[in-house]
Parts: structure tokens; C-alpha cells; sequence
């Protein structure tokens, strides 16, 4: 085991790119005309960027420093990502402040900030953010059965696999009563933990396989209902030792988010065993795991060109496969399994024209769809394409599966439909 040693300046000798993007806690609204300043976490009092968002609560995307990439691609003592401290105000809103959102080299980090309206006693939000797994200290994991009983007489299981809505977590170990629950989206939840877990700079493919085995834990722990059933009121916990590291506020990575959008629905299964499997993992550095997944050794065999399931059976064995989730819970109409483009038409072109006009009204950068016919045209072509910009997805113009699930995730996020059915 070796000591960490924390970066220097002197050692930010790569490029990030960084981008801030700023919510009002309301209706996930985008809030216009905040200011952000940017300082090293080491020097909090000497603001090194200053940035204003724009009418999707977005900043320009910068440049800043970060360790050599080398420092991420195998296991070191050197801290392979540079810190940084934003503090964001807004008219009407409590200022925020972030100390630890973490840049790597070469890929994009985005800080998401969500502001509470300001009240007469509000004092600003200061969030921390701890230490990357892999280069903090935290307890391993517990072992446990990668299969639960689900024949016990009482036992809450749930009878199919479905991609939740929300997973409630316990920010804490599951005994601490002080710990708060946080409701956080799935998809936010595996990409939170997935940007705790790897470096966002690893191949596509370790990646993929690190993303489908959280995915896979997850969904245990939902479909078996497992603390639910000791009594407790929460899906997981924040806890290493436990499930695995969630941090409240961090940033995330454009590379793990592309990943997670793309395989969501996605769990991993053996023949004959209906529940996703507990799939654990460890760094394979300081902590080896027979049988379970080594982080570094995904990442290595990655490096080789295996397939993200290749990277799976590697470890888990050859009977693992990757299944699909019967239902996505939360979303008002589900992917057509095919992509919409000019041309085509029908109900789910005029779901899709519904929901920009509606989003829209959040968001007014994207131009309105003037009539809903359910004919895929120039007009609805634009909008998806400004959609896609707004939102960090390839701009083609065209809703694939990916930019589908995105404009379902925002439609509802502005409208609220979910708590209206």
C-alpha cells in the first residue's frame, strides 16, 4: 500500500475542459446570468477564471490544468487530477460553493449546481468533495452472495426488473442515523459513481464494463428490495464498505456519461437466476478480490482491445451475459426501437414535437416546432439539433436512442409530469 502524495502546481502540466452548469432546485429550471468563479482548491482566494451562464444555466466550456494523463492510466502515488473551488451566485438564489470538483486530462468534467431560492436566513451551501476511490482511502467492500434468497415468506421482492425513476441514498454507512437521504435520478446515481469509481480518461471499454457492473449492483439492491427489507427507508448506501462511493455535488465526465446514456437499461444475468447480479468489484491494488472485478485489471485488459463483455466473464465468468430491464420506470413513452429522422412520422414523431415545444419553455434557445403534426420536417430537425447542443449529445438532428431517453429525462424534469400521474 503506498501513501498518496497531492498534486503541486508545478505538476498541471495537461488540459481539462470544464463546464458549469447551473439548475434552480424549482422545476429544474436553467438559471440565466449566474456568475461563477473558478480558483485551485489550494488557493481559494485567487479566482483564476470568472464565467457567466447563459439561457441553459450552462458556462462556457475552458481549459485548465491537470496532472500528465500518465497519472491516471496506471496505479500511482501522485494524484492524478487537478482540484478546483467554484462558487456560484444568482440573483434571488443562495450562493453555492464546490471544493473539490475534480479535472482530468483530455476529457470534459461538468459541475451540475443546483440553487435553492434565497430565503431571509438562507446561508450558501458549501459542498465538499471527497477524494477519488482510487486515490483516497476507503474500507473495502464486504463480501456478500452475488445472488439473494428471494423465497424467504415475507421477503418484499420485486417481480420483474425495472430501471427506476429515482434510488434513494443513504449518505452514510446503513446503522448511521445521522446520514441524509438524498433522491437522486438512476441515471445521475450511476454516473456519479462511475466518475467515483474509474478515471473518466480509461478506454470506452473498461469503462462500459465498470458502468454495467454498477448498474447490475444497483438493480439488486432494488429488485430484492435488500435494505427496505432490514427496515430501512433507503435503496443504498454511499458506503465502500457496503455498495459503492456516491459524493453528493461531485462532477461528472462526458466519456461515463455517454456510457451510462447509452447502456442504461442494462443489467447483467446468468442463466436461470431472474435477479441482476450483485456484481463487486476492487481497485486489484491495494485491495485484491478473487472472483469479483479488479478496476485496474478491467482497465489493463482494456488497454488489450477486450469487449466490455469480455472484460465481464474475464472475471465473473463465462455464463455472465448482459440483459435489458423490462419497464424504465418515469418516462412518459418509451424508445420506438428505432431512430427518428426526416421522413418519418406517426405518434411518437408527434410525442417527440410535444415535448421540445414543451422543454422549450425552459429552455428557449430551442426554436419552437410550429405545428405537431407527427411529420418528421426541417423545423422538428432544428429543434433536435439545438436539443443535442443544449445537451452535450452528437448534433445530427436525428433522436436515437440516446437523445430519446434525454428528451423523456428533461421533458419530465420540467414539466413534472411524474408527480402529476
Amino acid at each position: 500500500m503506498y501513501a498518496p502524495f497531492r498534486m503541486t502546481q508545478n505538476e498541471r502540466v495537461d488540459r481539462g475542459l470544464l463546464q458549469v452548469n447551473v439548475l434552480a432546485n424549482i422545476r429544474n429550471r436553467p438559471i440565466e446570468n449566474a456568475r461563477i468563479s473558478i480558483s485551485y482548491t489550494g488557493e481559494p482566494g485567487r479566482v483564476i477564471e470568472e464565467l457567466v451562464t447563459n439561457n441553459a444555466g450552462q458556462s462556457p466550456t475552458i481549459e485548465l490544468p491537470t496532472p500528465p494523463i500518465e497519472y491516471s492510466m496506471a496505479p500511482s502515488e501522485y494524484q492524478p487530477y487537478s482540484e478546483y473551488t467554484i462558487r456560484v451566485t444568482a440573483e434571488g438564489f443562495a450562493p453555492v460553493d464546490i471544493t473539490g470538483t475534480e479535472l482530468l486530462p483530455e476529457v470534459k468534467a461538468v459541475q451540475p449546481v443546483v440553487m435553492d431560492p434565497l430565503e431571509p436566513e438562507e446561508q450558501f451551501e458549501d459542498i465538499v468533495i471527497p477524494a477519488h476511490t482510487l486515490f483516497g482511502e476507503y474500507p473495502p467492500k464486504i463480501p456478500e452472495d452475488e445472488i439473494k434468497p428471494t423465497n424467504q415468506s415475507g421477503e418484499i421482492v420485486l417481480s420483474r426488473v425495472v430501471i427506476p425513476e429515482y434510488i434513494v441514498v443513504h449518505d452514510g454507512t446503513p446503522g448511521d442515523s445521522t446520514a441524509r437521504n438524498y433522491w437522486v435520478r438512476y441515471r445521475d446515481y450511476i454516473k456519479n459513481v462511475a466518475s467515483s469509481e474509474i478515471y473518466a480518461t480509461w478506454p470506452e471499454s473498461t469503462i462500459r464494463a465498470n458502468v454495467l457492473a454498477i448498474m447490475s449492483f444497483t438493480l439488486n439492491r432494488v429488485y430484492t428490495e435488500w435494505y427496505r427489507n432490514k427496515g430501512y427507508d433507503f435503496t443504498i448506501t454511499s458506503s465502500t464498505a457496503y455498495d459503492h462511493k456516491w459524493m453528493h455535488g461531485r462532477n461528472v465526465y462526458d466519456s461515463i456519461d455517454e456510457a451510462v446514456d447509452e447502456v442504461f437499461d442494462n443489467y447483467l444475468s446468468r442463466p436461470n437466476v431472474r435477479q441482476p447480479i450483485l456484481t463487486q468489484y476492487c481497485d486489484g491494488e491495494r485491495v485484491t478480490c478473487p472472483n469479483w472485478m479488479s478496476q485496474w485489471g478491467s482497465k489493463f485488459l482494456g488497454d488489450q482491445n477486450y469487449a466490455p463483455i469480455e472484460i465481464i466473464r474475464y472475471y465473473y465468468g463465462e455464463d455472465m451475459y448482459i440483459n435489458t430491464a423490462e419497464e424504465i420506470s418515469g418516462v412518459p413513452a418509451s424508445w420506438p426501437g428505432y431512430s427518428l429522422d426526416i421522413g418519418s412520422s406517426g405518434l411518437k414523431v408527434r410525442q417527440i414535437q410535444e415535448q421540445l415545444n414543451t422543454i422549450r419553455g425552459a429552455y428557449p434557445a430551442i426554436p419552437e416546432i410550429p405545428v405537431t403534426d407527427g411529420i418528421y420536417g426541417e423545423y422538428t430537425q432544428e429543434a433536435v439539433r439545438v436539443f443535442q447542443s443544449v445537451f452535450g449529445l452528437p448534433v445530427s438532428g436525428i433522436v436515437d436512442y440516446r437523445t430519446w431517453y434525454k428528451i423523456q429525462e428533461i421533458y419530465v424534469a420540467v414539466s413534472r409530469i411524474a408527480e402529476l400521474n
